[in-house]
């Protein structure tokens, strides 16, 4: 019996902004926020596609919202990325090592960061801090499989 297979490999895109500001932790705060921000606009735009497609038509006042959502998003992520990266490489300079470590602290300054500025109480703070700190440490071991 005749089979097919699908053969190929995946690789991720490396892009680079280069943005000089002068400083390399605000080169890099700068270049996270700009990377994740167009994600995240990205991704809200792909969204609100998708409702126009489904719904079949599109008006001025959707379209304004989309923009609106875009740039909403796309700073939100953008932010909490750019003070990720800002923290993360803080950690590194204090510490003066480069390791799985500086990722963990820095995520979980990081969601103590952005929680506690979203008016949350105490055990929200807490609770964000360990998930930043969790989410950082898994997104830096995968990225050492890498």
């Amino acid at each position: 019996m005749p089979r097919t297979g699908f053969i190929g490999s995946l690789s991720t895109p490396k892009v680079d902004v280069v943005i000089d500001m002068g400083n390399p932790f605000l080169n890099l705060t700068v270049d996270g926020f700009l990377k994740i921000g167009s994600v995240a606009a990205t991704r809200a735009a792909a969204e609100d596609a998708y409702h126009v497609v489904r719904k079949g038509t599109i008006s001025t006042h959707n379209f304004e919202n989309t923009l609106k959502k875009m740039c909403k998003e796309g700073a939100y992520w953008g932010t909490v990325a750019g003070v990720y990266v800002g923290m993360e490489y803080g950690v590194e300079r204090v510490r003066g090592t480069r390791d799985w470590k500086n990722a963990m602290i820095g995520g979980a300054l990081t969601g103590a960061l952005v929680s506690a500025a979203s008016n949350n109480n105490r055990d929200k703070i807490v609770i964000d801090a360990i998930t930043g700190g969790a989410v950082a440490t898994a997104a830096e071991f995968i990225n050492y499989l890498t």
